[in-house]
């Protein structure tokens, strides 16, 4: 792949959003890595192709008091904090699934057990008896004479 005819304008122009605080495209770090990602362009632009303009970014930025270096161990240190995170958070889902699974487990045994209370109850109805016989009404009923 044959570098874009403007690739020094794209570098330079990234190196003032970067450096100006307004990045697009970054997350702004003083590091090529985040230049290149600005720019648009593939890291070894910056390293292979165009080193000066590299060492020109690292000038200004160590002018600056920061060093590429520092940068580099605060984002090391953020991705570490990240690692963390997300080793936690695997844990917690890992958790979580576990938990699901054992709801699951009660609520098809809470299902089953009232499948059979059901039946029970279905079943019990469907047994005949036999209703209280009536007396027919007449002078020998001793109730109706009242």
């Amino acid at each position: 792949m044959s570098p874009a005819p403007n690739e020094r304008d794209l570098i330079r122009a990234a190196m003032d959003r970067i450096l100006g605080g307004t990045p697009e495209r970054s997350n702004g770090s003083l590091t090529i890595v985040a230049l290149a990602l600005e720019a648009g362009v593939p890291r070894n632009a910056l390293t292979q192709r165009h080193p000066d303009l590299k060492n020109e970014f690292y000038g200004v930025v160590r002018t600056r008091g920061g060093t590429p270096d520092e940068s580099e161990q605060r984002l090391r240190q953020r991705v570490r904090r990240l690692k963390e995170l997300h080793a936690a958070d695997a844990e917690e889902i890992a958790q979580l699934k576990a938990d699901v699974e054992a709801l699951v487990g009660a609520l098809h045994q809470a299902t089953a057990e009232n499948e059979l209370l059901r039946r029970q109850l279905a079943d019990r109805a469907s047994v005949l008896r036999p209703l209280p016989s009536q007396l027919p009404a007449g002078p020998a009923d001793p109730r109706r004479s009242r």
